[in-house]
């Protein structure tokens, strides 16, 4: 499929470089036919209503305007489909100048009108533009020439924000023909000239020739007769020239000038021009131009008095405007009858692929039951599997669990031996008010364990709370010889992130009383910081204490054989969280921390666990 899009493009590029190679010999362009052939085929309908806007652009620039419009509606049907909006407006752009051509005026202003609401929409200015000087066109054949005046205005500013010369000159120069309408023939000719200058800015010959007839025009009207001969003069020698290849050109020039001397009544000279106008007309059969010619010659030969000669001119003035209207219901006729075909030929594609789905709706019918019949097997013996593995994965879960909560059963114990042990040393010393508030701290601690020790998890304020309370009791046991600070991470909902109870308090415990206590120097630092990198949470517990070399070789000399039952079952807690996650995650990592002289300057444990959520 992607092969056979890029297919389509290549043809399409292909018809716009061979277009004027096979319009000159008058044959179909068969890029396009192949294009439009293939992209019916794969369905592809943005190629569709490419295609069909080149073939409408190619008709209509042979006068086929019928067959144009029809192919310009197409390719909106199919831009419209796939809700392509650029493509829409490039659609209706085209059938407004079809439709203008055919002098369908309010046909044509419709549908300009939708291609300017659309193109605004994705801010298409190049549609914009284009919309805004047909709409202004319209208003210039309707003769609505003040409102013509304000869309070639928005036109021009736009085509001069894009630096679109062309664009520019061409809205100058229709400035000009509404101006020159509204009589004011002064304003008109300021606007030819800047076209004329534009013109010849970019070396557009078929450009500069209009201007000079345009101007040629607007002075013949101002009776500057000399003048107006000089200008239609100057657009001679242009459409004279080899590089203007349509001589239609050349001959409306010789006409124009015949017709100017026909007004000033130098009817000898005038003459000569017309019959150039006519021999040019006769040789390339420009019927249009033999009708105007032909006219004009008529009407030189009544001025000059010779009414035969002027009555057989007009007659043949007359039979050639009556085959132009033969010939332009033969040929709408052969259009319609070419549509007629088209659309015979689309109906026939239209049931040949009809069958085609149905065929293959049919194939896949019955390739989806064979699979299903395939699949429902294969799932059969694999759900079997997966559901025997997960009935034993989920009894080692429960008793992976099951440890996990005897190991939590045994913190609970192990902290009130140690905190009992701490009332007892306080009272001991006879300081009854310091062991009340010990006591009450203590008792809110307890209450808290036990809560929590309810819970797998619990949220980890609740967790940093009772380590809080923990540290003041511990802070106030030890003579306030160290400070703590605990510190969140800002991307932490610390109400929505869970954590296993007791889980940070054996380390901190630790950080106390084998680094802090020992401390000679200065006050204890003990510093918590809880961060989430992702799914993993980590909690950083540093101390500034002796290190853990000094710290065992005090424990040897005080008591060999003690052994921290708190490290012990929380390591075995984290492994068993690390075996029910079946994750790397859950481990914890202690570092030695050295000052620049390479002395112990403390302790700090990496305790990582996954995240767990409570939403």
């Amino acid at each position: 499929m992607p092969n056979d899009t890029l297919k389509v493009h290549r043809l399409l590029a292909k018809s716009k470089n061979f277009f004027r190679f096979f319009d000159r010999r008058g044959q179909e362009n068969p890029f396009l036919q192949e294009a439009i052939a293939l992209s019916h085929k794969i369905r592809y309908n943005k190629g569709l209503s490419e295609a069909y806007n080149e073939l409408g652009t190619a008709k209509r620039n042979k006068s086929q305007y019928i067959l144009a419009a029809d192919y310009h509606e197409r390719a909106l049907r199919f831009a419209e489909e796939i809700r392509d909006d650029r493509l829409t407006a490039i659609s209706l752009n085209n059938m407004g100048v079809d439709y203008r051509r055919r002098d369908m005026l309010q046909k044509a202003f419709e549908v300009h009108f939708r291609a300017l609401k659309t193109a605004e929409k994705i801010k298409d200015v190049r549609n914009i533009t284009i919309a805004i000087n047909s709409i202004g066109n319209i208003q210039l054949s309707a003769g609505k020439y003040r409102d013509a005046i304000e869309e070639f205005t928005k036109s021009l500013r736009l085509e001069e924000e894009s630096n679109n010369p062309l664009g520019v000159a061409i809205n100058l120069g229709n400035l000009g023909y509404a101006y020159e309408g509204l009589g004011q023939l002064d304003k008109a000719i300021e606007y030819y000239n800047r076209s004329l200058a534009v013109n010849q800015q970019i070396d557009d010959l078929k450009g500069q020739a209009i201007c000079y007839n345009c101007l040629g025009t607007a002075y013949q009207k101002k009776k500057n007769y000399p003048l107006a001969k000089e200008y239609m003069q100057k657009a001679l020698v242009i459409n004279d020239n080899d590089r203007v290849k349509d001589k239609i050109h050349l001959a409306e020039s010789y006409l124009s000038i015949g017709r100017l001397l026909n007004e000033e009544n130098k009817l000898e000279e005038g003459r000569g021009y017309i019959r150039q106008s006519i021999d040019l007309g006769l040789h390339w059969g420009f019927k249009s131009i033999l009708q105007d010619a032909y006219k004009a010659l008529g009407e030189n030969f009544h001025k000059a008095g010779e009414y035969d000669s002027s009555i057989n001119n007009t007659n043949i003035s007359l039979l050639y405007k009556d085959s132009l209207l033969e010939e332009k219901s033969t040929t709408e006729f052969a259009q319609m009858q070419a549509m007629y075909d088209v659309h015979q030929k689309d109906n026939q594609i239209r049931l040949l692929q009809q069958e085609q789905d149905i065929n293959q709706l049919r194939i896949r019918r019955n390739l989806a039951l064979a699979i299903a019949l395939a699949g429902f097997l294969f799932m059969l013996i694999v759900g079997g599997f997966f559901y025997i593995r997960h009935r034993n994965l989920q009894a080692n879960r429960q008793t992976l669990q099951l440890e996990l909560r005897s190991l939590r059963s045994q913190m609970n114990p192990h902290f009130i031996f140690n905190s009992l042990s701490s009332i007892h040393r306080y009272i001991w010393s006879n300081n009854q008010e310091e062991a009340s508030d010990y006591l009450t701290k203590f008792s809110k601690l307890m209450r808290m364990i036990l809560d929590n020790s309810q819970h797998t998890f619990i949220p980890l304020n609740r967790e940093l709370d009772s380590l809080r309370l923990y540290l003041d009791l511990e802070a106030l046991r030890c003579n306030n010889i160290f400070d703590y600070r605990i510190q969140v991470a800002e991307n932490i909902n610390d109400e929505e992130v869970l954590i296993p109870p007791m889980i940070i308090q054996p380390y901190v415990e630790n950080a106390i009383w084998h680094g802090l206590v020992h401390r000679k120097e200065k006050k204890g630092r003990l510093d918590i910081n809880v961060s989430l990198n992702g799914k993993v949470l980590e909690v950083m517990v540093t101390d500034n204490g002796i290190g853990r070399k000094m710290a065992m070789e005090i424990k040897e000399k005080k008591d060999r054989t003690h052994n921290s039952m708190g490290m012990k079952v929380t390591e075995g807690r984290i492994a068993l969280i690390r075996k029910i996650n079946n994750t790397k995650d859950a481990n914890v990592e202690v570092h030695d921390l050295e000052d620049h002289g390479g002395q112990a300057a403390g302790t700090q444990v990496r305790i990582k666990l996954p995240a767990e959520f409570l939403f």
